[in-house]
């Protein structure tokens, strides 16, 4: 065979490599599923988070569509109680973000990590990939409550082996400008910050999805 065959030849497989790859791409659909904070309480449809996720991820080349499961007051027992008709079949991962409203009403530390435990297991028995969004117990909750709270991500993320983003409300929570009147609850500019720190602990993920 000549050069000029074998030229021909490779090119004629790229190009057909190229198109099945092209064929085979499709866009990743992510739920985000949690309480307020993801949902965008009192924000517009598309300054909740999982809108500025998206879009910024797209901004990046990203082919994903994120929705949002998420449900103002949530608790982990509500998440775990609406998990299986909140996560439709098909969904290729998860952002799993609750746990707030637990360290805010002060319920049990060792509750909430039996509920998110068991969310991670359903998940896992539907082969659902998920990145886990971690929480910190406000301070006022004293020492002790806090130390129990704050574990509990790092030790389910270790426990089920899914990866760990350790604070939702990182960048926020400190400055009132990036947060509702209500101190607690963040902005438009606020999820606009979270978005972007989430941003490359999202792309990781998806990198370890099916494609």
């Amino acid at each position: 065979m000549t050069f000029k065959a074998i030229g021909i030849a490779l090119c004629a497989a790229l190009t057909f490599f190229l198109s099945q790859a092209a064929a085979q791409a499709r866009t990743l659909n992510i739920v985000a599923f949690g309480d307020s904070l993801t949902a965008g309480y009192q924000l517009p449809p598309d300054e909740a988070f999982p809108a500025r996720l998206e879009a910024l991820a797209k901004s990046k080349g990203l082919d994903v569509a994120i929705g949002n499961a998420g449900v103002s007051g949530d608790t982990t027992a509500d998440g775990l109680a609406r998990l299986d008709w909140s996560i439709p079949n098909g969904t290729d991962g998860v952002i799993l973000e609750l746990g707030a409203n637990d360290a805010l009403r002060g319920l049990s530390p060792e509750d909430s990590a039996k509920n998110l435990d068991a969310m991670l297991t359903r998940f896992k028995e539907r082969k659902i990939p998920v990145l886990l969004a971690g929480i910190m117990a406000p301070p006022n909750m004293g020492g002790d409550y806090e130390a129990r709270f704050n574990r509990i991500y790092a030790d389910l993320a270790k426990k089920h082996g899914v990866p760990l983003y350790p604070f939702f409300l990182d960048g926020v929570i400190l400055d009132d400008s990036l947060k509702l009147e209500d101190k607690m609850h963040p902005n438009g500019a606020g999820t606009k910050i979270m978005a972007e720190k989430f941003l490359p602990a999202f792309e990781t993920f998806l990198k370890t999805l099916p494609q």
